[in-house]
Order: C-alpha cells, then structure tokens, then sequence
C-alpha cells in the first residue's frame, strides 16, 4: 500500500431538518466541538489518506473553510466544493475534483464521525483486492418486506441481511464510470454502490464494520452520540 493514493470525498451539504435545529446537522456541537470536525479527525489522521476533499451545502463554502478547515488546521483538504440537489450530485462534484493519481476513491458520510482507522485501512485494502467495498454491519433485527398497503409479504433471511455505513471505497476509475454513466442517464440511488451494482460488472465486498459508526441524522442519534464522546 506504500505507493497508493487515497482521496475520501466527505459529503456534507445536507441540512438535517430532522434535528429541528438551526444549523445544518454536520455543523452541530458534541463536546464543543463540530459533528463534521469528527469525522475529518479520522482521515487527517489516517496515514493510508493524502487528500480530503469536502462537499458542503449552498452557501456554506466560506463558513466551512473558516470554522472548520482554519480553525481546526487540516491539511489534506485539497477542496470545499458545494454539493447539488442530492447527495449523489454533492459526490459527482467531489469525484471530478479527485487528483489524477489518486488509485482508491473513498466516500464517506459527514455525520458519520466515528469511524474507526482499521476500518478506514480495511476498506482501502479490500477496495484495492477487489475494485469496489462497502462497509456494514449485521441486522440485529428481524425485517420485513411489506406492499403499498403495509401488509408484510415476505420476510427474508436475516443472516443474509446488512446495514450498510460507508466509507464506500473504490477504485477510481470503476467509481468514477459508474457516476458518469448514472449521470448521462439521469438515473439516482441511495448509496454509491448502487451504480456500481447498476452499471458495472464486478462483485462489490462487504467489509464488517462496527455497530458506533452510526450517522447523525435524528435527535436520539445526537444523544448517542454524546454518549460515546463522554465514555
């Protein structure tokens, strides 16, 4: 791995309206400090990284560079892009700004701050074995699959079941293809991987993650959270 290059593109740009708070969810405070300062923690200090690249909200570009990338000192943040409508266009932006020798593109949630290193490393090797990984979990729960009027038809097997986290690390050039042809077709899905499986013929690896990567997203996240910055 001494002569591979890593880029983690960081999409941040969403606002979190179900926080019911004022500021955008990335940019909320655990211990004083941002959601969003978390999780770039992790790959400044991941030796594995070389480039940061952050996509943020409209209007949020000079707000992030000064409360966040000055304040904080990063180094490796090559960009503060603003992101689209979508997520997936937020990670378009991010992906046309990934250096020329970068080999392994990394995507990863900005309000997902506890992300460990050995699942960092663990991602970029697999991602290297095998062209393209996603980070997950097992379902702890039973799931059901139900029609438009909730009635359950199905119920499948649990153990073959994930809860997928991301990073979600690839390639460059297959992550890059798979958003080109999803943008020529105009066509959006809810996770990176999903243009691969779509548009690209290769196996996508399951790397097990940990049960704390979760994502801010909801009021009971932010209490968790606090929970794990406070043991």
């Amino acid at each position: 791995m001494n002569n591979v290059q890593c880029t983690v593109i960081i999409p941040a740009a969403g606002k979190g309206k179900r926080m019911k708070n004022d500021k955008s969810k990335q940019y909320i405070e655990l211990d004083g400090k941002p959601i969003l300062a978390y999780t770039i923690d992790a790959f400044e200090k991941c030796n594995e990284i070389q480039n940061i690249i952050l996509v943020v909200g409209k209007d949020e570009v000079d707000y992030c560079r000064k409360e966040i990338v000055e304040k904080y000192n990063y180094q490796k943040i090559i960009a503060i892009l603003e992101g689209g409508k979508e997520r997936q266009d937020s990670v378009y932006e991010g992906i046309k700004k990934v250096p020329e020798d970068s080999d392994i593109v990394l995507i990863h949630d900005g309000a997902r701050p506890f992300i460990g290193a050995e699942q960092i490393k663990q991602t970029i090797d697999d991602g290297i074995k095998y062209g393209a990984c996603v980070l997950g979990v097992k379902v702890k729960d039973t799931i059901k699959i139900v029609d438009d009027d909730n009635n359950i038809v199905d119920t499948p097997n649990r153990n073959n079941l994930w809860a997928i986290q991301t990073p979600q690390t690839f390639k460059k050039e297959l992550i890059a293809l798979a958003y080109q042809k999803a943008q020529n077709d105009n066509y959006c899905a809810t996770d990176d991987s999903m243009l691969v499986e779509k548009y690209l013929d290769i196996k996508i690896k399951i790397v097990e993650g940990l049960y704390s990567n979760i994502k801010i997203t909801t009021i009971e996240d932010l209490i968790i959270a606090k929970n794990f910055i406070d043991q």
